[in-house]
């Protein structure tokens, strides 16, 4: 029962209730998911039990199989289930048996006929390098060399994605490679290696003579790979990081640009100081960039800095769950994003050139970043800094959103302390605007979600009336989008920059919140910004005839009594024109909006 045919055929007979085809089934299944278990596990014993405790699984849920041809990798899911069970019931033991230092009893038997084919000693010299390897390491290759399957039949078994299963072959290899190089074999070595493996663990002299590994079968494609080395610790000097990019199997679409060398900075601290965190001066620093596709240009970013040019550790990550900060061995969860604490603009490599040209103009500072168009699909974009000011940047154009890179596993033992306050936690809330404007009563109210992950069922919306006249719905240009993800002081400023409007900023250390100061041709708007809740607290207007105006902006962190007030408007609201940008509020300080009324 060789062909997956037949075996599409005996399930389907099983599942309509044949017991003579369900019995075949589960004898015939035994020889390989055996062989398939032990490559993984190396134990005779473990091996046996876990087989038998597949098939009881697969006999008892064989009817939630939906597709009969995907027989193989489903029970193959059962099996490494089953496998990571025992792993982390061995572990709550803290009595990790290790598999005996050379082959299994049982396999010894099987190999008798084969011990006159290879000798002896290279067979335990391969069969201790595999048992050097992780576990999941074993269980790729076994999938991938001696399984033959695709990656992203491999991304189905044990739950990630084409590129994730890649980067995992990737290490694999690169695993095995460097422990038959301890052992005297030199770098052609590989593919001879796991044949052999295959060999002398075939259930038999039969099917060990069909054990072939193609050349094709070990290859990774170049994203994969760059990906795999970055995220080594030893590689992580050589290459910028960027173990969050997937690129899957479609790489004809993938847009890899490589690493290129930047000027090297002007200043000593090109990469401004983040938060109220101060990093060696001789530290390096990455930071990653993610848009997930469709996002209207939202933004996912994760900084790191290595302080002893060994060791990288994440400091910043901001996902599209919340916002973490690392220091020392405790996390904190923070209400705020990120931010330069020398008050500088946070840029970004999507910038146009007329963005970066109009910042340099009023901060007088130019980043070291190399233009990256973004269009709808996902894009990261990694930017690094070396010890001596040095910048290198690659480019990938894919989606992350389910890769668990960009879901940053801190270390084992860290404490975690979550700072955020109640409307924080939620990830979204209501907020109520009041105010006049001359002598008309502005009032507004809307809903605003904090975090990435919650745009989807609490959108936002906001609507302002000035007088009984609504002169906005919908539009956030000039005000707060953490969502987006930048901090309020940095969406202000860069809407201002985009129409090319002068601005000053302070902060005041003691209050925790900033002042942004525009200054358009006719007059003058301040924004008071509370940097820890990142959000506008007041927005104050004023003009050269001496119009003036106020807006206050206040927070629901309780949300249980609110009322009809907060009922949604429809989603097709009539917006301002994205041309317009901020230039919406401009025309509301100066009477150009509500004034018909």
């Amino acid at each position: 029962m060789e062909k997956n045919s037949d075996y599409v055929q005996l399930v389907t007979q099983a599942q309509l209730g044949d017991k003579e085809s369900l019995n075949r089934l589960a004898e015939g299944v035994r020889e390989r998911l055996y062989t398939y278990v032990y490559r993984y596990t190396l134990s005779d014993e473990l091996t046996e039990d876990i087989v038998q405790e597949s098939i009881l699984k697969m006999l008892e849920v064989l009817n939630e199989l939906k597709e009969a041809d995907r027989f193989w990798p489903w029970l193959f899911k059962i099996a490494l289930s089953k496998i990571f069970g025992h792993r982390r019931a061995e572990h709550m033991r803290k009595t990790i048996p290790k598999p005996a230092a050379g082959l299994g009893d049982v396999q010894r038997q099987r190999q008798t006929a084969i011990a006159n084919v290879v000798g002896q000693e290279l067979k335990e010299i391969v069969f201790t390098a595999m048992q050097k390897l992780k576990p999941e390491h074993r269980a790729v290759i076994n999938m991938r060399c001696y399984d033959e399957m695709g990656y992203a039949e491999i991304a189905k078994t044990i739950g990630c994605s084409e590129f994730a299963a890649q980067m995992l072959f990737y290490r694999a290899k690169k695993s095995l490679k460097k422990q038959l190089s301890r052992r005297g074999f030199g770098k052609g070595s590989l593919l001879m290696a796991l044949v052999l493996f295959g060999k002398i663990t075939a259930p038999s002299e039969a099917a060990a003579a069909k054990v072939s590994v193609m050349a094709n079968a070990v290859k990774v494609g170049v994203p994969a790979t760059l990906a795999a080395i970055a995220v080594s610790k030893t590689a992580l000097l050589s290459l910028t990081t960027a173990s969050v990019l997937t690129v899957g199997t479609m790489m004809a679409t993938s847009a890899f640009d490589g690493t290129t060398k930047l000027p090297k900075s002007k200043s000593p601290g090109s990469l401004p100081v983040i938060g109220q965190v101060e990093p060696a001066s001789d530290s390096i620093q990455e930071c990653w960039y993610y848009y997930p596709p469709n996002g209207n240009g939202a933004l996912m970013m994760r900084s790191e800095s290595n302080l002893d040019s060994m060791q990288s550790y994440s400091q910043w990550l901001q996902n599209d769950q919340s916002n973490y900060y690392r220091r020392k061995n405790t996390i904190y969860v923070e209400n705020y994003r990120i931010w330069h604490s020398d008050l500088t603009v946070w840029r970004l490599p999507t910038d146009s050139r007329q963005l970066t040209d109009f910042l340099f103009q009023v901060e007088g500072k130019s980043e070291e970043m190399r233009y990256v168009p973004h269009r709808a699909g996902g894009l990261v974009v990694v930017v690094k800094q070396d010890q001596n000011g040095n910048h290198s940047q690659i480019t990938h154009r894919r989606d992350i959103s389910d890769e668990e890179y960009f879901r940053y596993k801190w270390p084992a033992g860290a404490k975690v302390v979550d700072k955020r306050d109640t409307m924080h936690k939620r990830g979204w809330t209501y907020f109520n605007i009041t105010g006049r404007i001359d002598e008309k009563e502005v009032r507004g109210r809307g809903r605003i979600p904090f975090i990435y992950s919650a745009i989807d069922r609490h959108w936002p919306w906001v609507v302002l009336k000035v007088g009984e006249t609504i002169v906005n719905e919908g539009n956030f240009a000039g005000l707060f989008r953490p969502w987006m993800g930048l901090h309020t002081i940095d969406t202000v400023r860069r809407d201002a920059a985009e129409k090319r409007i002068w601005f000053e900023t302070r902060y005041n250390k003691r209050s925790k919140k900033a002042e942004v100061v525009l200054k358009p041709e006719d007059g003058k708007i301040v924004y008071t910004i509370d940097m820890e809740k990142d959000v506008i607290v007041k927005i104050e207007f004023s003009t050269s005839d001496e119009r003036k105006g106020e807006l206050g902006f206040s927070y629901l962190q309780e949300i249980d009594n609110t009322g009809s007030e907060f009922a949604e408007p429809g989603r097709q609201v009539s917006l301002p024109e994205r041309s317009e940008g901020m230039l919406w509020l401009l025309r509301l300080v100066q009477g150009k909006l509500g004034q018909e009324q």
